[in-house]
């Protein structure tokens, strides 16, 4: 008689299996994990809608650029003539940018001030940025200040990108696909401010202006380009009129400002317009996220 085999351990559960989930085929439930966790938490914390601000990750607020500036004479032993004049010039624009720093974060304390007023029973115009340093790291500290939320929406990079201590804790994303993050940057947004920045933040405006110039949203992104000086000197908008590559209206997608207060008044302005429907009392009693079921991005 021969002896039976002892019993098999039982094959994990799909789901609980580490290397099928992380493997090509496990793709779609990752991608799909990308869309639906956010999603629940976003109604879980009561989030209606959000205003993202965009921007370089490299800036620093005025008091750490200057102080920058003034301890480069001390770490410049060593280094080559031309090299010490490199590092002065990028110390003293890095002082210089700073200013923008110092105006997303007066810009989301001034509407999330607002904002946290609206009587509604979900949080509304949340601001919103990639979680990291620089612009992103203003405005997230804007809104803690001024007694909001906020969001951060980050994504694992080898340099710059870290989440930044001011997001609020529970709205603290870490995404591995940059679809899926540009995807969530524009479900929720009412608008967006495009501050200074390098090769992302013009990626990610012209994708929002594409999508409204083809009419693929089923809403109004009102669209902020913040700091005339900066953007006329990167890009010149008007050349694309004039070969004929968009067309004149297509300058009206965005707005340039150059003041924390001009901004805050164009986009209380709007939002009211477009997405209050009038005065904010009008909003009590609204489903929670009502854009997700007419959203097209």
């Amino acid at each position: 008689m021969t002896d039976r085999p002892d019993k098999q351990r039982p094959a994990p559960l799909a789901y609980e299996n580490e290397a099928f989930i992380n493997s090509p085929d496990g793709r779609i439930l990752r991608i799909l994990a990308e869309y639906q966790e956010p999603l629940s938490r976003f109604r879980r914390e009561q989030i209606q809608d959000t205003v993202v601000f965009f921007g370089s990750a490299r800036f620093q607020g005025s008091v750490a650029a200057k102080e920058c500036l003034a301890a480069l004479g001390k770490n410049q032993a060593g280094a080559s003539l031309s090299q010490q004049e490199t590092n002065l010039k990028r110390a003293e624009a890095a002082v210089d940018m700073a200013r923008y720093y110092e105006d997303a974060r007066r810009l989301a304390f001034l509407l999330t001030e607002w904002s946290i007023q609206i009587p509604a029973r979900r949080h509304r115009f949340v601001v919103t940025t990639g979680g990291g340093p620089g612009i992103m790291e203003a405005a997230n500290l804007g809104a803690r200040e001024a007694g909001g939320k906020s969001i951060g929406l980050n994504i694992n990079l080898p340099l710059e990108q870290y989440p930044n201590p001011y997001i609020t804790p529970a709205l603290n994303f870490e995404f591995h696909y940059f679809f899926m993050r540009k995807f969530w940057f524009a479900y929720l947004a009412k608008a967006l401010v495009i501050f200074p920045g390098g090769f992302g933040t013009l990626d990610e405006l012209f994708e929002i202006l594409t999508l409204a110039q083809t009419d693929k949203l089923a809403k109004k992104i009102l669209v902020v380009i913040y700091g005339s000086e900066y953007w006329h000197r990167a890009i010149n908008f008007q050349a694309f009129v004039d070969a004929g590559t968009v067309a004149a209206e297509d300058l009206n997608l965005f707005k340039f400002v150059d003041t924390p207060e001009d901004a805050f008044e164009f986009l209380r302005e709007g939002l009211t317009q477009y997405h209050l429907g009038g005065p904010p009392t009008k909003q009590k009693g609204q489903e929670v996220l009502p854009e997700i079921a007419k959203t097209r991005p």
